[in-house]
């Protein structure tokens, strides 16, 4: 006999993430290993630049977070060669330097207490779409987790590292998790790596997806009620772990190496 088939789809929900809880096993990582992961997974996603693109999350040590060293790309980033920084972007502890750039990041954790991790890198798609200075479009299921969570900065400030991109990107971004930037390329936040992690690799998703949908036609909306229906399903925070797991896996095959 089936006991489901009559229940109301909130309830069949509801059951299915109380059940993701336990049946999604997820390794237990440091913040060091989960970003050193973070830039190899990006990198195999396709938004490494060269040396731009910063990836931070914070530290044990209040005002403080960890970002990859300077003058290393995505693909060359250890657990042990993250570099430890204060809101100044003095070393607390490490080798080398911070991107200078990592500046709008100390803006947005002040503005966000709420934020743990910062990830802006770009990626092909998503920073051809920011030369057409239009917003991302969320116009299908799996793109979701951005529906109405992704605000636009349409106006391209010159290179972040002053006080002033600081606070006009802090300010665009508002309350929301993702931004995409004019002329430049994106930005997500997250609670966790985990989430950060997941949201930039979907958002470069989402700006391919746009622009070839966008060379065949106009792209159609979705309605909001479903929209953020299928924002809350997808982006839970054991979705979004089992999401960087799969893909820590993938790339810890090619890159072994990363949480030396």
């Amino acid at each position: 006999m089936t006991d489901t088939l009559s229940l109301p789809k909130a309830e069949l929900m509801a059951r299915a993430h109380e059940r993701m809880q336990t049946a999604l096993k997820v390794p237990e990582r440091s913040t060091r290993e989960k970003l050193a992961l973070t830039c190899r997974v990006l990198f195999e996603g396709g938004h490494d630049s060269g040396l731009a693109g910063q990836i931070t999350a914070r530290a044990e040590a209040p005002d403080t977070f960890y970002t990859q060293r300077f003058g290393l790309g995505f693909d060359e980033i250890t657990a042990s060669s993250l570099v430890h920084v204060d809101h100044d972007l003095h070393v607390v502890s490490g080798e080398g330097m911070p991107n200078p750039a990592n500046r709008f990041h100390t803006w947005i954790y002040r503005a966000r207490p709420e934020v743990n991790c910062i990830i802006h890198t770009h990626p092909f798609h998503a920073s051809t779409l920011s030369m057409l200075e239009v917003p991302l479009q969320v116009s299908h299921m799996d793109l979701c987790p951005l529906f109405d969570d992704c605000a636009f900065l349409a106006e391209w400030p010159g290179v972040p590292v002053g006080n002033e991109e600081g606070e006009l990107i802090s300010g665009a971004l508002g309350d929301r998790r993702a931004i995409l930037l004019a002329h430049h390329g994106l930005l997500v936040t997250g609670r966790t790596v985990e989430e950060a992690c997941v949201l930039a690799l979907l958002m470069e998703r989402a700006a391919r997806m746009q622009l070839t949908a966008m060379a065949a036609g106009t792209v159609k909306p979705i309605p909001d009620v479903l929209g953020r229906e299928a924002h809350d399903w997808i982006s839970t925070p054991r979705r979004n772990e089992a999401s960087f797991d799969y893909h820590a896996r993938r790339a810890l095959r090619r890159h072994p190496d990363c949480l030396d």
